[in-house]
């Protein structure tokens, strides 16, 4: 008879947990700083925040929501669906919506990548990519781009026989700039039909030019596209984590059998449902983004700076390899100033910071501050 006190064994030596392979490989995603030295003026320009806030109708329908927290939410996010359903026109089970919609990004690996399996990101997507295709044990593939753009021969280059999901952000971030509608049309035509195509369209209710397509009329014709939408840009929600995706009805009903069953809050899915709905406040958001992106467009290259095209709430700043104009002294003489810049080293882009737009002053403040910086003033 074994002793009381002898070790059990498990047949498994290991004294600790350890998690699965690739785990360990992934580089957590780190968020800009939000914070500014005591004493100024906080000016968060760091985030693709929205500098008007949400829609009023948004705060209203959140409050009224609140008189029933001790209750479970919808868990299909009826009137939320129904109402981006109403508002683009579209199928209302086609839509899925998400807690923001890096999930449903993630829902997209888990449920189509293994072990094996490749999915394709490009050269500066969104960091968010590699780290959900690693999580689903996948690997990621790297497309590169061509002058801070998406290239649709450089992306189908990558295509090979384990090749599962390829993503687009559209516009994309840090960059700003996109691919017209006929090129995105082009690379969906050269993948596999096994192959989802993922047109990440955070940014496009910003977008104001004639040959942009946000991807509805493409996933409505194919059965291997989906778009995601997100509430935190545009509709100022971003404190709430609403998304949502378009795509196939097979697509979305695979995901459906494992999203988390109340994934949507009921503060989200009432704030959520007013401001899609809210259209006036997204014409006033737009307004404002159109205006001063182009006033802070035109000013820091006045001053030398070299910026990225950009359509989307923000601009990719590049600054000189001259030592006391570099960007990582500069976003250290900004930030004493409450400027608070994004770095995107993580992007590729070492020596860049990226400006969201702001309100008026923040926009006018942030470009006097850099005026006094390139000229070398630094008191």
């Amino acid at each position: 008879m074994a002793s009381p006190l002898a070790e059990p064994s498990f047949g498994n030596t290991a004294r600790k947990p350890t998690p699965k392979k690739g785990v360990l490989d992934i580089e957590a995603y780190v968020p800009g700083k939000s914070h500014a030295p005591s004493g100024v003026t906080l000016h968060k320009l760091s985030s693709n925040e929205t500098p008007i806030g949400p829609s009023p109708l948004a705060r209203a329908a959140m409050v009224a929501a609140a008189d029933s927290l001790e209750l479970y939410p919808d868990g299909q996010a009826t009137a939320l669906r129904q109402a981006i359903a109403e508002t683009h026109g579209l199928n209302v089970r086609n839509i899925l919506c998400g807690n923001g919609s890096d999930e449903l990004l993630g829902l997209l690996c888990t449920g189509y990548l293994t072990e094996g399996d490749e999915a394709i990101h490009t050269e500066h997507g969104f960091l968010v990519y590699d780290i959900y295709i690693r999580s689903a044990g996948a690997t990621p593939v790297v497309a590169r781009e061509s002058e801070a753009r998406a290239d649709v021969d450089a992306i189908l280059a990558c295509v090979t026989a384990r090749t599962k999901l390829v993503f687009l952000a559209n516009p994309n971030n840090p960059t700003g700039t996109y691919l017209p509608f006929d090129e995105v049309r082009r690379l969906h035509e050269g993948l596999p039909g096994h192959v989802i195509l993922v047109l990440d369209a955070a940014y496009a209710e910003y977008v104001r030019r004639n040959d942009y397509g946000a991807g509805i009329e493409l996933v409505s014709e194919a059965d291997n596209v989906v778009m995601t939408r997100t509430f935190s840009k545009i509709h100022g929600l971003a404190a709430l984590r609403v998304g949502w995706m378009y795509g196939p009805e097979a697509i979305v009903a695979a995901l459906n059998r494992f999203r988390g069953p109340f994934n949507i809050n009921a503060l989200a899915i009432a704030a959520g449902a007013a401001a899609v709905r809210d259209r006036a406040h997204v014409e006033r958001a737009v307004e404002h983004n159109t205006h001063w992106l182009a006033y802070v467009t035109e000013e820091l290259t006045a001053l030398g700076l070299d910026v990225t095209p950009s359509v989307a709430n923000f601009a990719l700043v590049h600054f000189p390899e001259t030592p006391g104009k570099t960007a990582a002294e500069a976003d250290a003489f900004l930030t004493q100033r409450g400027f608070i810049l994004r770095r995107v080293a993580g992007y590729g882009f070492p020596n860049a910071l990226r400006l969201t737009i702001g309100t008026e002053e923040a926009n006018r403040g942030v470009v006097e501050a850099l005026s006094v910086f390139m000229a070398g003033n630094s008191a």
